[in-house]
């Protein structure tokens, strides 16, 4: 049973590490996205913004503008002139780019989520398993001293019911930090979205001029 409670204990700690990391990285993830859509939509020409954030994009959404302004700039500035072929497939590498880093930067987003899913949802039966061996031990000690007094029981059994609140204590933080991570990261990666969408349709746009001219 001590043995259980000292895995729930170390498990409590673990979680409460990452709850805390997680919302540090949310926390901050959201003030720099903030402050460069600020940026993006200043005016600022693309190309001066990338020249300025490449070398420090420290946010997922930095990161996305630049691997499609890395496409963009490979191409589009080494040609002269652009047929439909070749816009067409300019967008495609654009947008590929912009996917990948999407899926890229919210992997690493939602690293150690299930580790705060898998306390939240193991924790109350590993405490009840505690428990279960609390009685058990507790029953082996009426057999052994043929007494049924409650000081004879009493001790396993608050031992074995303390398993059973440590499970509680590890499992419900675990639970309630997942749900509102995962609300979050649903919410930033909607917003990551739309922001590519809008990207996407801004160097759309500049195709169709260059093919033009």
């Amino acid at each position: 049973v001590k043995a259980v409670m000292m895995a729930l204990i170390g498990s409590s700690v673990w979680c409460w590490a990452l709850i805390f990391d997680k919302w540090v990285t949310f926390k901050a993830v959201d003030i720099k996205s903030t402050k460069f859509e600020t940026a993006f939509w200043s005016g600022e020409a693309l190309e001066k913004l990338y020249k300025r954030v490449s070398a420090k994009a420290t946010d997922p959404m930095a990161r996305t503008f630049c691997a499609g302004m890395n496409e963009w700039q490979l191409t589009a500035e080494s040609a002269s002139t652009m047929d439909g072929d070749l816009r067409a497939g300019l967008q495609r590498r654009i947008d590929r780019a912009r996917a990948t880093s999407i899926s890229r930067e919210i992997s690493l987003l939602e690293r150690y989520m299930t580790s705060l899913s898998t306390v939240g949802s193991t924790a109350p039966f590993i405490g009840l398993f505690g428990t279960v061996w609390g009685i058990m031990n507790s029953f082996a000690a009426i057999a052994g001293s043929q007494q049924t007094s409650l000081a004879v029981v009493a001790p396993g059994i608050a031992e074995a019911l303390f398993a059973t609140a440590i499970g509680l204590v590890a499992a419900i933080p675990a639970v309630v930090a997942y749900n509102k991570f995962s609300t979050d990261l649903n919410r930033y990666q909607d917003r990551l979205d739309a922001f590519s969408a809008e990207f996407s349709a801004i160097l759309g746009r500049r195709l169709e001029q260059q093919g033009r001219t």
